[in-house]
């Protein structure tokens, strides 16, 4: 990030400000439910007005942190929306899930589904692929006899993981760039540390699932269809996988290879993400049916577009905030207080995200928040951007409950009674992000991250 003017000097009134943001912001939000734009916007806003801050650095400082934020992730978040839309109008949701289920087996359907939300969550927003899968969970179900607590609580709990804390998702994609991280090693990192979140999740869901008796709905169950209409199971990863591993591949080259090589400059263009983000589109739009495709991927484009708009706006708001924060003493009050009292930095990051998706029930917003706060202490705070990303992301997830709309999502549609959905869904973004933290810190403990 490049430097900002000074926008205030004096410690305590910095300070003081940066936490009347924060309590506004969440006030505003969860007590008289603003739109998360208006709710960041107006303490903002609010913070020029403190007598000690210099209106032309903060006014300099917005601009500069809204437009740097987005002209480096803005494409890229609307090419993710527009892949998501895709995945889900095709079908290929559901012949994912039918891959998983084949390739683990008939006796491991909780864990295939689960391995599914893995999959899932990295490309699609996580109440989205739950009202997908919705009929599948409750025919599974049905067809062996379990309960709902057995068979959906891994896969809620695993869609919330992938969908906070790996790219290209909009929520880490947008952290990773405030926070300058490198994306091939988030994505890397950040599906290690998944998979532990995700094996969690699943003995959560094996725990609860003789705790929570609640039998498959006939309302809901999915009836037989024709299969042949799906894309096939290697149409259906592609788009998912492709950007994936031309990212990461980009992230590996550089660290293999030195410059100037031709291997280098070729993956450095593919990796770069709006070329391989649109590579993953082109894959998704081959995935329609002919006789529908062009009204189809008009349809996906206009539909990603108006998704994006929201995240891209939220995303520009935590780049001002974090400029404007840099600008202040606050940053090395906040580093030297966590070094004094012994806290690991990385637990940072991590608590503001848990704290604010607690709060808000987003953890979209947790995890952009966390980034744009985190962002201007990284080097006081001896952190590099993947580990504070990564952190950050980890405590996005923890935990879902009554605040938030993909609990009420999962909740009604797999028929669970509030308590019972606490204990299922609530118990596995818990153990899942804190699992998934864990994996993280050791990584940071070893120098990885």
């Amino acid at each position: 990030m490049a430097a900002v003017a000074t926008v205030a000097t004096d410690p305590i009134t910095a300070l003081l400000g940066f936490a009347a943001v924060i309590i506004i912001l969440l006030i505003l939000i969860a007590k008289y439910r603003w739109h998360v734009f208006l709710a960041l916007l107006l303490p903002i806003l609010l913070f020029a007005l403190i007598p000690d801050v210099n209106l032309e650095s903060f006014i300099e400082a917005f601009e500069a942190g809204f437009g740097q934020t987005l002209s480096s992730i803005g494409i890229v978040i609307v090419l993710g929306s527009i892949i998501s839309e895709a995945l889900k109008h095709t079908g290929a949701v559901r012949r994912i899930t039918m891959s998983m289920v084949n390739t683990l087996g008939r006796r491991h359907v909780p864990l295939a589904l689960t391995m599914t939300g893995y999959v899932l969550g990295i490309a699609i927003f996580g109440d989205v692929a739950y009202v997908v899968l919705n009929p599948l969970v409750h025919s599974l179900a049905s067809q062996f006899g379990a309960s709902m607590g057995l068979m959906s609580t891994g896969l809620v709990g695993t869609l919330q993981l992938t969908h906070a804390i790996v790219p290209p998702t909009p929520g880490p994609l947008a952290a990773a760039a405030m926070l300058g991280a490198d994306l091939g090693m988030v994505i890397l990192y950040g599906a290690i540390a998944c998979i532990f979140g995700a094996a969690a999740c699943w003995l959560w869901g094996k725990f609860v699932g003789s705790r929570v008796q609640r039998p498959p709905s006939d309302e809901y169950i999915a009836a037989e269809s024709d299969t042949e209409q799906l894309p096939s199971t290697l149409k259906s990863y592609l788009p998912i996988t492709v950007p994936i591993a031309l990212i990461a591949g980009q992230s590996v080259a550089d660290l293999l290879w030195p410059e100037g090589n031709l291997a280098t400059e070729i993956l450095t263009y593919v990796g770069w993400p709006v070329v391989a983000l649109s590579l993953g589109l082109w894959l998704a739009t081959r995935l329609a049916q002919r006789k529908q495709k062009q009204k189809a991927v008009s349809d996906w484009v206009q539909n990603g577009i108006e998704t994006s708009a929201i995240i891209m706006a939220v995303t520009g708001l935590g780049g001002s905030l974090s400029y404007i924060i840099r600008g202040t003493p606050t940053v090395d009050f906040v580093a030297h207080t966590i070094t004094e009292a012994g806290i690991p930095a990385i637990a940072l990051p991590f608590l503001l995200g848990a704290l604010v998706n607690m709060i808000t029930g987003s953890s979209t917003v947790g995890v952009i928040t966390a980034a744009s706060l985190t962002a201007p202490m990284l080097a006081e705070l001896g952190l590099s951007p993947e580990a504070a990303m990564l952190a950050g992301a980890c405590g996005s997830v923890i935990i879902k409950y009554v605040n938030s709309s993909y609990f009420w999502v999962c909740t009604s549609l797999s028929g669970m009674e509030v308590d019972e959905a606490i204990l299922s869904f609530g118990g596995a973004t818990l153990v899942g992000g804190l699992t998934s933290f864990a994996a993280v810190y050791a990584m940071w403990l070893i120098g990885l991250v």
